[in-house]
Formats: C-alpha cells, structure tokens, sequence
C-alpha cells in the first residue's frame, strides 16, 4: 500500500467513525440520507444501529482488520440508500437538479468503498469472501462513478452560482463569483480526468487536495460557526471521505514510464 492509498484509507474510515458517532448521538439520519418513510422516522432505533455499523465499519478499515468486509458492508449499505431512497425521491422531480447531487455523491463513496476491497489485505471467513470478491471486480467502474459525482457538482457550480457563492468565504481573494466557478471548472476537469488513463493519477491527486482544502477552510469552519446544525458537522466528515476517495483512485493507478533511450557508443 502506497501513500497515496494510505491517506485515502485513513481519510474514509475516519470520516465514517465520525459520521456514525454524530449519527449515534443524535439518534437520527443525518446529511446524506433524505426524509423516508413514516415507518423510519418513528424509529429511532434505526440511524442508531446505522450509526454503530458506520463506527465499527470505519475503525475496521483503519485498523486493518476485517477491513475488506466492512468496505463491502459500507458498499452495499450506501447502494440500498441509493436504490430505496434516492432514486424514488429523483423520480418525483427528476428536472431539478439539487435533486442529483446526494444520489450522485452517494455513487462516489460507493467506488471509494469498492477500491478499499481491492487494496486492503484479505482476512474475510469462507462464508463471506465470495460475496467481497465479487464486489473487488467492480474496482474498475470506480472512477466512472466518482466522475459522474464530480461533473455533476461541476455544472451546478455554474447553475446554482449564487447559493455557492454563500459558501465561499468572503475573505479569499479575488471573490467569491471566481472562485464559485473556478471550482465548478476544476471540478468539472478533474472528473473527467479521473477516467483518462494518462492523466487520471494526476486528476485524481489535484481533486483529493482541492476537496481537503476545502474541509480545511470552507466545511470545518462554517461546522464551528453553528454547532447546532448537524448538517454541517457531517459536511465535513463527507468531505474528507471524498478527499479520501480521490486519493484511493490516485493509489491505485499506475505512473506513466517511458524507456529511455540507449546510448548508442
């Protein structure tokens, strides 16, 4: 394991111990997982048990241990969320396009989870590594879906100028418009970049750090401007799960060499 897919490990799994200790105390859904049915909202047992699994989860892909099932277990949760969540609620307003962007993201973290089967050493019983091993041939398709995610960000950048220009800080020069659609630019760039091979190590490096700067001075400000809205709070862990994933794609793919030439004496 290189450094680069270290970092992105440690970056996911931390921010999935996180998410599910907020979730754990406050015993409710929070940032990525819409309004549901009735039956979920009288149940606060739910985002509880959820929680747990996303600690446990998160601390096995730290530690190293059983970590190749817990991405699968993260995996499979995230593309449920997916399927019995989001894609009903895209159905019903499928022309807005705030409706895209937690589906898309949720499509992100599921190629991060796929990757870490791939890259985390095998200690799965007999009874679950076929289902694991089938996961880790998806591997592939990872950098498909974290681009969907980034283009799609990419465009609303453009679309939804005005919101994301409250969510730049004031402070960064030049403005807040530049950089609204710098960032919508290099979005937009490095998700396209993800999927080409000679540039797509690069592409992904670029991404990872833009996404960690912006935990650093966007998300963990605003989170420490209002400790009352969860939402921001899990911003952050969210952030530095895709920052992750970004990192885990730059990991896990091969640097360009070229043979040199000989000497001719």
């Amino acid at each position: 394991m290189n450094i680069l897919t270290a970092v992105g490990r440690y970056f996911f799994g931390f921010a999935l111990v996180a998410s599910g200790a907020q979730q754990l105390f406050r015993a409710e859904f929070v940032r990525l997982v819409p309004p549901g049915p009735n039956w979920v909202a009288e149940h606060a047992i739910l985002p509880v048990m959820v929680g747990i699994l996303l600690i446990l989860a998160g601390a096995a892909i730290v530690i190293g241990k059983m970590a190749r099932l817990a991405s699968a277990l993260v995996g499979l949760m995230l593309l449920s969320l997916l399927l019995f969540l989001y894609v009903p609620e895209i159905a019903k307003n499928p022309m807005a396009g705030f409706v895209w962007t937690n589906p898309c993201k949720v499509l992100a973290l599921i190629g991060g989870a796929i990757l870490l089967i791939g890259i985390m050493p095998a200690h799965e019983t007999d009874r679950f590594a076929p289902a694991v091993a089938t996961m880790e041939r998806l591997k592939r398709i990872s950098p498909f879906l974290v681009c969907i995610f980034f283009v799609v960000g990419g465009i609303q950048h453009f679309v939804y100028a005005g919101f994301v220009d409250t969510l730049v800080p004031a402070w960064i020069p030049p403005s807040q418009r530049f950089w609204t659609y710098f960032a919508g630019v290099a979005l937009i760039a490095g998700g396209l970049g993800l999927i080409i091979p000679r540039v797509a190590r690069c592409a992904a490096i670029a991404s990872g750090v833009m996404i960690f700067l912006w935990v650093v001075l966007l998300h963990i400000p605003r989170a420490l401007a209002d400790l009352q809205k969860p939402g921001e709070t899990s911003g952050v862990f969210e952030a530095l799960a895709l920052s992750g994933v970004a990192f885990l794609i730059a990991g896990t793919r091969q640097t360009k060499t070229f043979p040199r030439p000989q000497s001719r004496l």
